[in-house]
């Protein structure tokens, strides 16, 4: 049996986005549900693209599509908490972006849970994939992982 990983420090995540957490995110066992995680991941991501002014959602001609996504759970997360999510970035294809996410509870430093996704980006229309643009690639770049 292979050794479980352990969580990310702080410091091994390049920018970070403050999301609050809710009452209806916690489950019948009193923390945060499973599902929860991957909105936040998606939220995290999303909401910095937004604000690097490289995702219009709306009437951008690109757009990303998640194609492969993953989660470890370390510790328990529950409404009031505050989740401060670190973002990298881990690779950069020609269409493609795998975004690695954690999640830290509260002032703590080691994620509470890790995850990934891949947004493969294609033509809003056509729905085929489309080389990243340049703009795109150099926000990336300033959150690219060194590990």
């Amino acid at each position: 049996m292979s050794e479980r990983p352990a969580p990310s420090a702080r410091s091994g995540y390049k920018t970070f986005r403050t999301i609050t957490t809710r009452w209806m995110d916690n489950d019948a066992y009193g923390h945060m549900n499973n599902v929860v995680h991957y909105s936040l991941f998606d939220t995290a991501v999303n909401g910095w693209l937004v604000e690097q002014g490289v995702l219009d959602f709306h009437a951008g001609d690109q757009i990303g599509l998640v194609v492969e996504t993953g989660c470890r759970y370390f510790a328990e997360i529950a409404f009031p908490d505050v989740v401060h999510a670190g973002i990298r970035v881990a690779k950069v294809g020609s269409s493609s972006v795998r975004y690695e996410i954690g999640l830290f509870r509260n002032d703590e430093e080691m994620a509470a849970a890790e995850g990934f996704f891949i947004h493969v980006y294609v033509d809003r229309v056509s729905r085929r994939p489309k080389p990243l643009t340049d703009r795109l690639r150099g926000i990336l770049a300033t959150i690219a992982s060194t590990h």
